[in-house]
């Protein structure tokens, strides 16, 4: 590839990163005149993109914000903590390390074999909160995308029996905080593509020692292999987390089943095609050789998630 045509693809991948930000900063009203946000920088490819195109639209922006990166230095052995103070000051963006030795309380508390995510986060989050709290800071934005969230939606439909994701705002349980997640509709390859090109400079995510979750990855390779199979899909399944119809679950909580009666004018429009045979379109790659009478959830492979 010619380095004008390289420049060219580099100029459209980033054009659809900048427009998928700013549209997810618009749908969810994410930032707002005045706001100071913090971008937690945890130096992989998704929080340097986020710090990127987050920086690009401060200049053009309808509301002026300020941003500052955050990175928390948890002392893990082996931690490359000279590359991020390195990075940002050459990209002339106000931030901050923060030194806080959880490694050895995670180390110290789970037992060796066993994982040490779930502590590991939750004492991050805390150090995270609290610097946010005493330095004024009105959004935390991470660097979540459009994958992490269809992700963790079949995590926990598989493993923990309900039907939830990453918003991409939400407000911490204590009321405090609001967080956001500018990437939403921004797809993991392109991050990684953008981010390679970028020359990042990445700071591996293993230096714990802990393996990543494997039922996350499991997860993650049965999305790609139907990206490949069946291209759309991937897309539709996100297109479905924004159309929600609380009336065609089974949730007592979303929609007052008990209250519905006759008389009653809750019901969402169309909800008596519940019991219509479903006529979705066929995606690329699907069997046209396949019988109707075949169920397309026949035609889903899962990976063994273990």
């Amino acid at each position: 590839m010619t380095d004008k045509r390289s420049k060219l693809e580099f100029n459209k991948l980033q054009k659809r990163l900048r427009r998928n930000v700013g549209k997810a900063i618009m749908d969810f009203s994410m930032i707002e005149d005045g706001d100071k946000v913090m971008v937690c920088l945890s130096g992989g490819k998704d929080s340097y993109t986020l710090l990127d195109i987050l920086m690009n639209l401060q200049k053009s922006a309808p509301v002026s914000f300020e941003l500052i990166a955050v990175n928390l230095d948890q002392k893990q052995p082996g931690f490359p903590e000279e590359i991020l103070p390195n990075y940002l000051s050459s990209i002339d963006v106000p931030f901050e390390i923060i030194e806080e030795d959880t490694y050895s309380v995670v180390k110290r508390v789970i037992p060796e074999g066993k994982t040490t995510c779930g502590l590991c986060s939750r004492l991050r989050r805390g150090v995270i909160y609290g610097w946010a709290e005493r330095n004024g800071i009105t959004k935390i934005a991470l660097g979540h995308h459009r994958d992490d969230m269809i992700e963790t939606l079949f995590l926990n439909m598989f493993f923990g029996g309900s039907m939830k994701s990453m918003p991409p705002k939400l407000k911490s349980d204590d009321g405090k905080h609001i967080v956001i997640r500018p990437l939403a509709y921004c797809k993991e390859k392109d991050i990684a593509e953008f981010a390679k090109a970028k020359e990042f400079p990445i700071i591996p995510c293993n230096l714990c020692g802990s393996q990543e979750n494997l039922q996350r990855q499991n997860i993650k390779h049965m999305l790609q292999d139907w990206d490949r199979k069946y291209p759309g899909r991937v897309e539709t399944i996100f297109k479905a987390m924004s159309n929600v119809a609380p009336s065609h679950l089974s949730d007592k909580e979303l929609y007052d089943f008990q209250g519905l009666t006759q008389d009653a004018m809750t019901q969402r429009a169309g909800g008596d095609t519940l019991f219509d045979t479903p006529d979705f379109p066929q995606q690329k790659g699907e069997n046209d050789d396949e019988t109707s009478e075949k169920s397309s959830v026949n035609n889903i492979q899962f990976v063994n998630i273990g």
